[in-house]
């Protein structure tokens, strides 16, 4: 059987530990075929070297603080210089300031939020622009981000969840600027999973607890397989006619006010 991404070159953002989504979506796609190349940055950096040595196939990482302008231009250039293309890009990159979360949302200062929208959201429509070339130059390239069901508000996420919904708002724009070059841009919503990035939500127990009794598949917050398969569907050339959507992977919470009781 032809594996799900042969071939295809992909780099892949937020990979910290082994539990990490990314570090899942790394794996996966590697086990299907493609190179991957890791980024991080500052003292996570080497954290992140030591994930990329455990993948199947060990792989480089490029430093990227998506703040930065010159550092992704430098990672578009080595990439450039690498490859001469782009299949698909996961962006996995979020942050809010404690003082923003936690039930922050009337007390955070504009600094604080700026940060979050910053890191969270803004950096989508970066990758759009910096990356676009390179995705241009294949033949079904796709850009990822990932996001929380920002429909509704959640105890402790304030902040995050209004760069969630900018992030969701940014990757509609994303596909119209990005689709008459043939770029796909989606997002998959997750279920809560117990990450590094997770540990800062204060609220995270009770959204535990929504999805556990509400999503009528289920959910096991530990595992992210589920939702690493999704993204290596939507990075290969099996769905090159979606963009603009958010592909829910959350057990179906997201479409039941509650699940009926088990038998």
């Amino acid at each position: 059987m032809t594996e799900l991404l042969s071939g295809k070159k992909i780099l892949v953002t937020g990979v910290l530990t082994e539990s990490s989504i990314a570090y899942g979506v790394a794996r996966l796609a590697q086990e299907h075929g493609a190179e991957v190349v890791l980024t991080g940055f500052g003292r996570g950096f080497g954290i992140t070297a030591a994930m990329a040595a455990k993948l199947p196939t060990p792989c480089d990482v490029l430093e990227l603080d998506v703040t930065k302008p010159e550092h992704l231009d430098a990672v578009a250039d080595a990439l450039d210089q690498r490859w001469g293309r782009l299949d698909g890009v996961l962006h996995s990159v979020a942050f809010a300031p404690p003082s923003a979360l936690g039930g922050g949302f009337l007390t955070a200062d504009w600094a604080e939020v700026a940060t979050a929208l910053h890191i969270s959201t803004y950096s989508f429509a970066a990758f759009g622009r910096v990356f676009g070339p390179l995705l241009a130059k294949s033949e079904h390239g796709s850009l990822i981000g990932l996001d929380f069901d920002a429909s509704l508000a959640w105890p402790g996420y304030d902040w995050m969840g209004v760069a969630k919904a900018g992030l969701e708002s940014c990757c509609r724009y994303l596909a119209q600027a990005l689709g008459q070059q043939g770029t796909r841009v989606n997002l998959v919503a997750c279920g809560p999973l117990r990450t590094l990035a997770a540990r800062g939500i204060g609220g995270f127990d009770q959204l535990d607890q929504v999805w556990s009794s509400r999503a009528p598949l289920g959910w096991d917050h530990t595992d992210t397989e589920p939702v690493a398969r999704v993204v290596c569907a939507l990075l290969s050339a099996w769905m090159p006619a979606v963009t603009g959507e958010i592909l829910h992977v959350d057990g179906g919470a997201h479409a039941v006010g509650a699940a009926p009781e088990r038998s």
